[in-house]
């Protein structure tokens, strides 16, 4: 795991990236063990409050469960409630950018697809 590199947002939001792609990407599977805060902060070169946060906002929706004295796992189904989740965010944020930006290049989308299957 590596913080992307958009760096107009903060760190904790890159650092939620990165567990959320991990997770999306079955690299953390449902039951699965964290990194704990410690671990990634070093593992990602940040701060370990900055982590704690991260880490926080996903207990906080239900996507990672704290076992006091063992460590967080990722709860069962997390992997598609994030994708649903990150499936609208997509849609409702990025696509209109994107579809936007494809109108004023004069890309058609039907040539991006055919592009994509050669």
């Amino acid at each position: 795991m590596t913080l992307r590199s958009a760096h107009e947002k903060p760190v904790y939001v890159r650092l939620r990236e990165v567990i959320a792609d991990a997770i999306l990407a079955g690299r953390y599977k449902d039951g699965d063990p964290l990194p704990s805060v410690r671990a990634l902060a070093a593992d990602e070169g940040a701060n370990p409050l900055t982590v704690a946060k991260a880490y926080q906002g996903f207990q906080d929706e239900g996507l990672i469960v704290v076992k006091r004295g063992v460590g967080m796992f990722v709860a069962h189904g997390a992997a598609s409630r994030l994708r649903t989740s990150e499936r609208d965010q997509f849609i409702k944020t990025e696509w209109p950018q994107i579809r936007d930006r494809m109108a004023r290049l004069g890309i058609d989308p039907v040539d991006l697809i055919q592009r994509e299957r050669v």
